[in-house]
């Protein structure tokens, strides 16, 4: 008989693999505590010490919780239509990894479709899948749709409890005051089959599991429920901010989910100080709040005229020098909380010259399909932020990613800082089998893949990540970038594919009055808030190489189109969030792209295999097209989206 190969005690026992395999997920009785369904142990969220025994033991026990995770989803799950395929009633982990393939999202998405139009969950998923979770990436132009349970979101309950110890672990009295933590709900739908269809975090605030979530003294909002789950997004940051500002003395963190949000929370304050300051002095909401939940949670908050408060919010925020204005305005703040890597890491910056020296903290790394990982060194710097990917969490296998020769080297971005030991090539899901978690390597690019508890079996999240080091034994990660995703500002995420589509609709306008696209890339400017998408065109009349006259409206339609053309997620951040600036396509005179290729030729580029980049990351490089610039043309609209 296999013993458990950790002791049932304590914590510990949570996490066991015991002799006694059930054969039935109903087998599993609290009534055995090394059968524990879900693998989420219990425990106080204010009691730090627990909360770190509870992540040691989970990083000192990788193996064992990776192996326990996928037999419980294998032993769930054998019955439902998509695993009896491949299983044909077998519970071996052998058998599954060498029958079930590594997927994307086109392979399932018939399965979500048809739960979507009120199939059985048991299609997918033993467990009743509750809603579906869209995802910033794109199918089809519409967002991808990821099964959730009401399960899940006890785990992610569980994930988000496990970031305070942490954060307590660096940063001393963090129960001595509040959090300013600016959150937001989407839109969302109802599909044929009554499941809602919304993003994950908007699911999140509207459960049970945060709405009446127990008092934790290291996690209290200026926030008010009310004000978060406002569906006016005008009215839910103005809202946020008044009770933060009239809370200011009690503000020991500030933060939203993305550096962009926040960004765009401080742009906001910028354009509504005196309105906000305003309704401080006389303790009076504007007549304009006019969500009921809102208007009496934020009239709570005044409560009173202060006009001392207001007259320090109007000094601090009439200087002419935004820089610092978070720690003038909230001068107990230890650190600001957002999602700084990834496509987010290029607005590191301009979010250093608001703070006034406080430090960026990713805590987190988690994604519509599963939450992964907790940042174990929470202050450290942006482009050093790695994640330790939790095993309890999902079962994850790694597809290498090789590098490229010398003469097809291009660069990828790690943590938005590009480095030239970053060269890469995405290996095929054909030419390689999957490392599991225990196995990666040191120095080594990986694509994600994760069986979930909630219906996704080998999914590619498609996530690039390299191996920086471990905790205990579980490997940390540093995210690198997204696959095929070459524009991003917000949650969007616009692929070149995606791009050359926009760009083909909006280049036969031109055609039409005899003028060609010779060649095109772009970037994505955020040098202002909200930031926007730049095309370079180089345009030349046909039968010779001569700049032709433009028509300011013309270029304007083709700005537009390009943004019709675009999908669901970006359409919805542009004309619903607001969250993006209107696309702006610069003319640059002819022979500007032959400049961009000598510049990339001196750089190490090939002559013979250079291709046009269709996103620019480098600085020089967009100084070279910027110089060479004769015109410039913004979208005067904003493209249609309507909740799909």
């Amino acid at each position: 008989m296999r013993a458990c190969p950790i002791s049932c005690t304590a914590v510990k026992q949570q996490f066991s693999t015991c002799s006694r395999k059930p054969q039935d997920v109903n087998q599993m009785t609290r009534g055995n505590p090394c059968q524990l369904p879900g693998m989420l142990p219990n425990y106080d969220p204010n009691d730090n010490e627990a909360g770190m025994k509870i992540l040691e033991d989970l990083t000192e026990n990788v193996e064992q919780i990776q192996q326990r995770v996928l037999e419980e989803i294998i032993t769930r799950n054998a019955r439902t239509d998509y695993l009896k395929g491949f299983l044909d009633g077998q519970f071996d982990k052998q058998v599954f990894k060498k029958t079930v393939p590594v997927v994307n999202y086109e392979d399932i998405k018939p399965y979500i479709e048809r739960i979507a139009n009120g199939d059985s969950s048991n299609i997918i998923s033993a467990e009743p899948i509750i809603e579906l979770l869209t995802s910033s990436g794109t199918s089809g132009g519409l967002p991808k749709m990821m099964p959730s349970t009401a399960e899940d979101l006890h785990r992610k309950t569980f994930f988000y409890n496990l970031l305070v110890p942490v954060m307590n672990k660096y940063v001393d009295g963090l129960d001595e005051g509040k959090a300013m933590y600016l959150l937001f709900v989407k839109p969302e739908t109802k599909t044929p089959s009554g499941l809602m269809a919304r993003p994950v975090l908007t699911s999140y605030y509207k459960s049970n599991n945060f709405q009446n979530r127990p008092f934790n003294r290291f996690n209290v909002y200026t926030s008010p429920d009310e004000t978060i789950l406002c569906s006016d997004s005008k009215q839910s940051m103005y809202c946020q901010l008044l009770c933060g500002l009239v809370q200011r003395q009690e503000v020991l963190r500030v933060g939203a989910v993305f550096a962009s949000a926040f960004l765009r929370a401080i742009k906001f304050l910028e354009d509504n100080w005196k309105e906000l300051s305003s309704n401080i002095r006389t303790g009076h909401v504007s007549d304009w709040i006019t969500d009921p939940g809102c208007r009496k949670v934020v009239s709570l908050v005044l409560n009173k005229p202060k006009p001392e408060l207001a007259d320090l919010i109007e000094h601090e925020c009439s200087s002419k020098s935004w820089e610092g204005i978070i720690k003038k305005l909230w001068p107990r703040t230890k650190y600001i909380e957002v999602i700084v890597t990834g496509s987010m890491a290029q607005y590191v910056s301009t979010l250093e010259y608001y703070s006034g020296g406080l430090p960026l903290v990713s805590t987190m790394y988690a994604s519509s399909e599963c939450y992964f990982g907790i940042n174990f060194k929470p202050l450290s710097k942006p482009w050093d932020v790695s994640y330790t990917l939790i095993p309890n969490m999902a079962y994850f296998e790694f597809l290498p990613v090789k590098k490229k020769n010398e003469d097809g080297a291009q660069y990828v971005q790690c943590n938005g800082v590009c480095k030239e030991n970053c060269m890469e090539k995405e290996t095929e899901k054909e030419d390689v089998e999957t490392v599991e978690l225990v196995d990666v390597k040191l120095g080594q690019y990986y694509e994600l893949v994760v069986t979930t508890f909630t219906g996704l079996y080998r999914y590619r999240v498609g996530d690039i990540l390299m191996v920086t080091g471990f905790h205990n034994k579980a490997p940390q990660f540093r995210f690198v970038h997204r696959r095929n995703v070459v524009l991003s500002i917000d949650t969007d995420k616009t692929s070149e594919e995606d791009l050359l589509k926009a760009v083909t609709k909006a280049k036969v306008i031109v055609e039409s009055l005899g003028i060609l696209l010779i060649e095109y890339t772009s970037y994505a400017d955020t040098s202002s808030i909200p930031g926007h998408y730049v095309l370079f065109w180089e345009l030349t009349s046909k039968g010779n190489n001569h700049l032709p006259v433009l028509d300011p409206k013309i270029m304007e339609h083709c700005c537009s189109t390009v943004e019709e053309s675009l999908d669901s997620v970006y359409r919805r951040c542009r004309r619903k969030d607001n969250s993006i600036g209107p696309l702006e396509i610069r003319v640059v005179q002819h022979g500007t792209f032959d400049a961009l290729m000598d510049f990339c030729v001196s750089q190490g580029s090939s002559v013979n295999q250079y291709k046009t980049p269709r996103c620019i990351k480098s600085g020089e490089a967009i100084n070279i097209l910027d110089s060479r610039v004769v015109a410039r043309f913004f979208s005067q609209k904003a493209p249609f989206w309507e909740p799909v």
